[in-house]
């Protein structure tokens, strides 16, 4: 090897990904090893037996770059700056454009928050303007600290749906603290007909909402939700990944993966049937 590509991995990389005008594999990139942050218990996006979709993108990115792919598996993302930050992982695979604990890559999707309805009781909703949404007895369930809670303020309809909060928060604070919400117990709780709606992010959502022995109906929010003072609330986002800001040539890495590779990571959302939106 040239003394000079020793010198640092980033420059090693950078001349291997130059080569071809795409992503090259070469053997001495197998010495290193992609070092993934992932969720031990965060189906559908990632678990530690390896069966969420971001589980086989990070396969798709180290196939990319014959790199054997680690996991740092955590169980708290309010800690998981100053994991990245002790070296314990170095991407992400999906996170927000605005994630301020990273350095992020181009979008490599977009999607948006969802509706979810049994296709029996014939709900016709797509906006938060709907009136249906305005009644006290039309139970609507979202997650803490999403867009969807954040309208249920708008509407002031939080207060009557409160307890349904403490009920799947397991009557737990979350101030301070990290509590895990399964996205699949708003579904089934749709199924069942404990509530009468439920809004879920897309991409959590569309593999229970496929799964239902109840056929449940899935339909795209309008982004058009906004604050009683006109403030945009975004319904559709785009999704990225993030890196360790000890590792800013990562940046480059992996948008040559999204460049080359956007197809296959595509397919696996497809298959996973998470609506998509165009970038």
């Amino acid at each position: 090897m040239l003394p000079e590509v020793k010198k640092s991995r980033r420059a090693w990389l950078s001349i291997c990904l130059s080569v071809a005008l795409g992503v090259c594999a070469l053997p001495s990139l197998a010495a290193n090893t992609l070092n993934i942050c992932a969720g031990k218990t965060e189906l559908p996006f990632s678990n530690d037996k390896k069966e969420g979709f971001e589980n086989k993108i990070a396969n798709v990115i180290g196939k990319a770059l014959n790199m054997p792919v680690n996991y740092f598996w955590w169980t708290n993302p309010l800690v998981l700056q100053k994991d990245m930050e002790a070296g314990k992982c170095d991407v992400l695979i999906g996170t927000d454009p605005q994630d301020p604990r990273v350095l992020v890559t181009k979008p490599y999707y977009r999607s948006g928050y969802v509706f979810i309805t049994r296709q029996d009781r014939e709900i016709e909703v797509t906006s938060w303007d709907h009136p249906y949404l305005k009644q006290k007895n039309f139970r609507i369930g979202v997650m803490p600290d999403s867009p969807g809670k954040n309208m249920l303020l708008q509407i002031n309809r939080f207060d009557d749906m409160f307890d349904y909060f403490t009920e799947i928060q397991n009557f737990q604070s979350t101030r301070n603290r990290y509590i895990h919400v399964e996205p699949s117990r708003l579904v089934n709780d749709v199924s069942n007909m404990h509530l009468h709606m439920a809004m879920l992010w897309a991409p959590e959502a569309a593999r229970y909402v496929r799964s239902s022995e109840v056929p449940l109906k899935m339909v795209l929010v309008d982004d058009n939700a906004q604050k009683t003072n006109g403030e945009k609330i975004p319904m559709h986002y785009s999704v990225v990944m993030g890196v360790s800001k000890q590792h800013p040539e990562l940046v480059d890495v992996l948008n040559r993966v999204i460049d080359a590779h956007g197809a296959e990571i595509t397919s696996i959302l497809k298959d996973e049937g998470i609506p998509l939106l165009s970038q």
